[in-house]
């Protein structure tokens, strides 16, 4: 019987073998998506753009205003650039690919989405897609440095939609822990009192740990990709703290803030950060949105879950009590088991994280 859903690192890099995935490198494969690098090529462009069935975005980049830009030159904040990515890809007919920002890009307020030749949606690889892949960036917070062979944004790739439904996630929760308490109990499909019914579960903001998180209210200051545990938390971001019993949240300030619940993803399960309905509020909880199996998992299951830490932007003032909703995820079926688990395989800088975690280019405090 052939197997659907989401493909795992061996099978990524027999992608990247079979010349299906062009100028791709290995350390780029994580368990369950693969990093997608910035090649040389970048332009200042004057605003996002989609292109039409039948236009390449090469072909709609001529027909725009643009500048060549240099890569020692900062990428500004408020300004659109669009950058050409290394890899080509040359898909079978029945695999199809989804984008997201990695994490350190979404905890740095940087927005980026991937254009594909001919498609009129961001952040999709149509299956069987032959062609260029390209970046538009965004800095929101502050201005940034990137280099040719930077990975802001990674892919998914699928033969199959093997997202739960409502039914598979009671019977999966019944069976294998995906959710933990503050205390380390296990929390089943039953304690789950606010759902959508769409196979998602909602998770709620952690106001009990100090600092609740970080708020950026913009910053004249230029962060470099390249330097790791360089950066003061305060030169960039300000501490949010409880006032009172719940937190405030301030109209257009982008925050970084932690989920109460702690997730914890099996090998043979992948997870993705959804948009809140807007139900629940005003607001975006999540840039970078991809959960690879393994996360919370452990070295041999026995992990007890871990965080998912939010970048969150609201459209209008917000007050947030305790416990209220402020984020939404969906779990998803492996097409197999990786080769390589989140957890065991050590390599991240956010496998230690216990709450609102700044990204990998910021000094622990």
């Amino acid at each position: 019987m052939k197997k659907f859903g989401a493909l795992p690192s061996q099978m990524l890099r027999e992608m990247m073998e079979g010349g299906f995935i062009k100028n791709a490198v290995s350390d780029g494969v994580n368990p369950g998506s693969l990093d997608l690098a910035l090649s040389e090529e970048v332009y200042r462009v004057e605003g996002v753009f989609l292109p039409e069935p039948g236009e390449t975005v090469r072909e709609l980049l001529g027909k725009i205003t643009r500048t060549p830009h240099e890569y020692a030159k900062p990428l500004e904040r408020d300004v659109t650039y669009l950058a050409r990515l290394k890899e080509i890809f040359a898909l079978p007919a029945e695999v199809y690919g989804y984008c997201n920002p990695k994490s350190s890009t979404g905890r740095n307020d940087v927005h980026v989405r991937v254009l594909t030749d001919g498609v009129s949606r961001y952040d999709v690889v149509p299956a069987g897609y032959r062609g260029e892949a390209w970046l538009v960036i965004n800095p929101k917070s502050f201005s940034i440095v990137v280099a040719p062979g930077e990975r802001l944004v990674q892919v998914r790739l699928f033969n199959g939609d093997t997202r739960f439904n409502e039914l598979e996630l009671e019977m999966t929760m019944q069976k294998e822990p995906l959710l933990f308490d503050t205390h380390g109990v296990p929390i089943g499909y039953d304690r789950l009192k606010i759902k959508d019914g769409d196979g998602s579960i909602i998770l709620r903001l952690d106001t009990e740990i100090h600092p609740v998180g970080y708020a950026c209210f913009g910053s004249d200051r230029v962060l470099d990709f390249s330097k790791k545990d360089f950066y003061a938390p305060r030169d960039f971001f300000n501490e949010v703290k409880k006032e009172h019993e719940y937190v405030r949240l301030k109209k257009g300030v982008f925050y970084i803030l932690s989920s109460r619940e702690a997730v914890r993803v099996p090998p043979y399960l992948a997870c993705e950060m959804r948009p809140m309905d807007e139900r629940s509020g005003e607001f975006r909880s999540h840039y970078a949105g991809f959960i690879d199996p393994g996360w919370g998992y452990g070295k041999d299951g026995e992990g007890k879950g871990r965080p998912l830490t939010l970048e969150v932007r609201p459209f209008e003032d917000i007050i947030v009590r305790p416990r209220q909703v402020i984020a939404k995820i969906r779990f998803e079926r492996m097409m197999d088991v990786p080769d390589m688990l989140y957890d065991a395989a050590g390599k991240s800088n956010y496998v230690a994280q216990s709450k609102a975690k700044l990204s990998k280019h910021f000094v622990s405090e």
